[in-house]
């Protein structure tokens, strides 16, 4: 009977929800398109919250993890990562909330980048096949990139070579990214070497690549403004990672765009009226045009775990 009654009070003290007035380490956050909502994840689920701030709100509960969220160009529609089903596989969701639903089903990793410029096709990252002329050594941390129809069907390679965080123009024919050319741990700090990762674009007609990029440490996470004349992207040329900026027909003029110190700024995304989203120390802030970086204040209620003890 004891058993009985401590397996009771164990099953219904199991979850219940708490309120986190200063959630630290949300990652991965990124500003919808229309600037009033961001996406992040905390925990290995993500929330939605508006971008002036305020109570979080699932959008998925899974015991898997999620992350890696981005938006599709209309806003209604999220891609991101989970591994429900052992390995990361890219996954659709509506972002008002709902079902997600399983876009690819490789063997390996498969890590979304952004949205096809119609909206029709997600981008992501994978090691799936390497073209037979590659002169790279065949690794697992150095992916191809592919696309998938929103819809589900046949999975198309892009590139054969990696480009990750990769962004799409308007026009759909240019590609901007950052390189990976050898393995080092993405989270280091001060990495200089010759593998450190630059930012790229490559088009798709001539089939060239231009490297944008010159810094011998980390340059990475390239986006396109909404008019597409100038790239923002992380760099560490201030010492530590901050958002800079040059614009897209004058790579050599290189401006800072923040100045934080001491921590890195992580996962850079902006909205299409130019509002910038970023992490910093665990928290999300958001810049708009010619004014300061600002936190976003962010409520979120978690499932809390509790253990009980036998009578």
């Amino acid at each position: 009977m004891k058993q009985a009654i401590s397996i009771i009070v164990l099953f219904l003290s199991l979850n219940s929800l708490f309120a986190n007035d200063n959630p630290l380490w949300m990652r991965y956050p990124a500003i919808s398109p229309d600037g009033k909502t961001i996406v992040f994840s905390f925990q290995g689920d993500l929330f939605t919250v508006p971008s002036d701030g305020g109570e979080a709100k699932h959008l998925t509960v899974h015991e898997a993890y999620d992350f890696m969220p981005v938006w599709s160009p209309d806003g209604n529609s999220i891609a991101f990562a989970s591994n429900r089903f052992g390995n990361f596989d890219v996954f659709l969701i509506p972002a008002k909330g709902g079902e997600a639903r399983r876009m690819t089903f490789y063997s390996a990793g498969e890590y979304p980048s952004c949205f096809s410029q119609d909206g029709s096709n997600v981008i992501f990252s994978s090691t799936i096949n390497d073209l037979k002329d590659n002169v790279q050594f065949p690794s697992g941390v150095l992916s191809e990139l592919y696309s998938v129809p929103v819809e589900g069907g046949k999975i198309v390679q892009i590139l054969s070579t990696p480009a990750e965080m990769a962004q799409i123009n308007n026009a759909g024919n240019k590609i901007i990214y950052h390189d990976r050319k050898g393995y080092e741990n993405a989270w280091r700090k001060h990495h200089v070497s010759s593998v450190a990762r630059d930012v790229w674009i490559y088009d798709k007609d001539s089939g060239e690549h231009i490297k944008l990029t010159d810094f011998p440490g980390e340059d990475r996470n390239p986006v396109f403004d909404k008019k597409e004349e100038n790239i923002y992207y992380l760099s560490e040329r201030s010492g530590s990672f901050n958002v800079w900026m040059f614009p897209v027909n004058d790579p050599e003029n290189v401006n800072e765009v923040t100045n934080f110190e001491s921590h890195p700024v992580r996962f850079l995304s902006m909205a299409d009226n130019g509002t910038l989203c970023f992490s910093f120390h665990g928290e999300v802030y958001t810049k708009k045009q010619n004014e300061e970086s600002v936190k976003v204040s962010i409520k979120l209620q978690q499932m809390k775990r509790k253990t009980s003890k036998s009578f």
